[in-house]
């Protein structure tokens, strides 16, 4: 038995003899966020929809060409007889070349086609607005999730070290009731009781370093770093959050919960500007009715000769009118889904303000419960510990029996376990109703 106990130390001895880096919670949300690919692909998005506002600002604004041309020609005539009436001409042989050059340039300007111009431009500005809004939603879902993580880290190392203590206790006590069943003060019945409780737990020590080392890995890889390089998890102000008795207070109202939601949720804003877009697309379908006026000016110059090409101009200035009068409902159609967008953006913004109200009102009651759990868990241990105390007193006076004190270490073990994970409970808990009001600030990290 002395031999398993001394292979499993070993086994976590030689783990931790490896030089390990230590990652704070602060480095792991940064490199989360430095490492994302679909956060990098946002940003590269957001370049799209600067362009897209851009050219909608340029279709305020006159088209403008410019063109230059040259030409050459040349007719070349062998001459002979030519018969006018009756009299033949003998024409000589003749040769005549010509050349044109011409530049113009001209403008077009569109002054009104139905505020058609002016909505595409709230559109794509819209559209801009809403995708750095996604872009910032997407950065809380990665700093909550990489919190998630470390937080359950911690857990598992914790909880660890539990099993540690407990497999030292058990160790210990195994001892004890070695040297007592020698003095014949005990009988051998508890001795082998005692050893199984041991083998016990030797193997919930190797279950939960199993676990511990499956949630390391599976947190680098979700990092994107190597999952075989050596990281430690610490982070005081994480441990200090998680003991403090500050910490374990919630007072905040339900509908002041909702209201900062829906005040400042990256993802709520970015659906209203959906439906604001689908307005926009109802005033660009209903311009197909409007007539629109566009201004035509232009100038051109002409001559045989660069010298004497300004010797012949040309100025053109017009307004054109356009009154549609019949399309083949192409127009109707176009207002007629334009509506329906609307409808159903309607239903999606509504749908999310639910959703919204419903995840509040689920985590707001998990808290409150989270709470009062790490309140009782917290008094339990105190009492588990005194009463493990007691009955091992009592069992050195011969005044219990060992199945009492297993229980109490049991129950000990069982209540520090409980009360670690409700620690990480609430302050996941707390974490996850910032990130459902939408106030997870990047800086925060920094």
């Amino acid at each position: 038995m002395r031999i398993n106990i001394i292979g499993v130390l070993l086994v976590l001895l030689t783990y931790s003899s490896f030089p390990q880096k230590i990652m704070s919670l602060s480095e792991a949300v940064q490199i989360a966020l430095n490492r994302n690919t679909s956060l990098q692909k946002s940003y590269n998005s957001i370049e799209s929809y600067e362009s897209s506002v851009k050219s909608a600002y340029g279709n305020l604004l006159p088209t403008v060409n410019a063109q230059g041309s040259w030409s050459w020609s040349r007719s070349e005539d062998e001459g002979g007889l030519l018969n006018i009436g009756s009299t033949v001409i003998n024409t000589p042989k003749t040769s005549s070349e010509s050349r044109n050059y011409s530049a113009s340039i001209s403008s077009n300007w569109v002054l009104f086609d139905g505020l058609s111009n002016f909505a595409n431009l709230y559109k794509n500005k819209n559209s801009l607005e809403s995708a750095r809004l996604i872009l910032e939603r997407l950065k809380q879902d990665i700093i909550f999730q990489t919190m998630s993580y470390y937080y359950g880290l911690l857990n598992s190392k914790k909880l660890l070290k539990v099993k540690e203590d407990n497999l030292k206790w058990n160790q210990k006590n195994f001892e004890i009731i070695k040297e007592k069943n020698n003095l014949g003060a005990v009988t051998l019945a508890d001795v082998y009781a005692q050893q199984v409780k041991l083998g016990n737990a030797e193997l919930e020590l190797i279950r939960a370093q199993n676990d511990y080392s499956n949630d390391k890995s599976n947190f680098l890889f979700y990092l994107g770093l190597d999952v075989l390089e050596n990281y430690e998890f610490e982070d005081a102000k994480v441990e200090s959050e998680a003991n403090k008795d500050e910490s374990k207070k919630v007072s905040l109202e339900l509908n002041e919960l909702i209201n900062k939601a829906i005040n400042n949720r990256p993802d709520y804003k970015s659906v209203k500007l959906s439906l604001n877009n689908a307005y926009e697309g109802l005033t660009m379908a209903r311009s197909g009715h409007i007539p629109s006026l566009s201004n035509y000016a232009s100038f051109r110059v002409n001559g045989q000769r660069p010298s004497e090409m300004f010797d012949s101009k040309l100025y053109q200035v017009g307004l054109t009118l356009s009154i549609p009068i019949f399309s083949g409902w192409s127009v109707e159609n176009r207002v007629e889904m334009a509506q329906v967008d609307i409808k159903n953006k309607e239903i999606e913004l509504n749908d999310f303000q639910r959703e919204i109200k419903k995840n509040i009102l689920k985590n707001h009651l998990d808290l409150q419960a989270s709470e009062k759990r790490l309140e009782v868990s917290e008094k339990n241990v105190t009492a588990a510990e005194e009463n493990r105390k007691i009955e091992e007193e009592k069992y050195l006076l011969g005044s219990t029996t060992l199945l009492n004190v297993l229980i109490a270490n049991s129950e000990y073990t069982n209540a520090l376990s409980n009360y670690i994970n409700s620690q990480y409970e609430f302050l996941r808990l707390k974490d996850q109703l910032e990130y459902l009001i939408g106030i997870i600030d990047e800086k925060r990290f920094e």
